[in-house]
């Protein structure tokens, strides 16, 4: 007998963040199943049977079958289950749309990942400050390019247009993160609007670190 989906993720990860996200969007139920990056439980045998890469978030699909990486994850859920859409029916629009979730997702938040976070600390014995202003370079230049592609869109009440989009789906655990290191988000109207549009957005609530089960914050 098939079960529901499994989410296997970590409450602050990021990555995880995006897809509790569009899964809340999207209605979907599924089974939260928690692994703790900061206790090194993604590199224990007993997830490795999950992941082969070890990292978050992956799902476990009702027949048995996993997927990784999360914007693929959130595409074939949008692939799945189109409604409500998270991009948009024009291919131009999907493109813009797409740009601007990399833009995070694969400009910002690799250089911010918890792994690098620790190589930084523990390989390369940087200081502690050190990488926390690390970390706020990183996520201020990658906001304000967000924030200068934005002004060339349209105006909206999200990232593009008025419904949640891929975009913001990425944006929002971005912005939380920052928010813990205490990053400049001064000189961004258009991309904090849209954050705060969103945080109006019960999916959004609903998906943040602090309503996870395993959060410990």
């Amino acid at each position: 007998m098939l079960e529901g989906m499994k989410l296997f993720n970590y409450f602050r990860s990021s990555a995880s963040f995006r897809v509790r996200i569009a899964l809340a969007l999207k209605g979907l139920p599924y089974d939260y199943v928690p692994v703790h990056l900061v206790k090194g439980e993604h590199k224990q045998e007993k997830y490795a049977a999950v992941s082969a890469s070890g990292l978050v978030p992956a799902l476990e699909l009702d027949d048995g079958r996993i997927l990784s990486q999360s914007m693929a994850i959130i595409e074939y859920l949008d692939e799945t289950h189109p409604q409500p859409p998270l991009l948009p029916g024009d291919a131009v629009a999907r493109a813009q749309v797409r740009a601007l979730a990399q833009l995070i997702a694969c400009e910002i938040h690799p250089l911010n990942n918890l792994r690098v976070l620790k190589y930084l600390v523990r390989d390369l014995k940087v200081e502690e400050e050190a990488k926390n202003a690390w970390y706020r370079h990183w996520v201020r230049d990658g906001l304000e390019k967000y924030e200068q592609e934005l002004q060339r869109l349209p105006a909206g009440r999200y990232s593009f247009g008025n419904t949640p989009t891929l975009a913001d789906c990425c944006l929002v655990p971005q912005i939380f993160n920052g928010q813990r290191f205490s990053v400049d988000f001064s000189g961004l109207p258009r991309t904090m609007a849209a954050f705060e549009v969103c945080m109006l957005h019960p999916a959004f609530l609903n998906a943040q670190p602090s309503n996870c089960p395993d959060n410990e914050a």
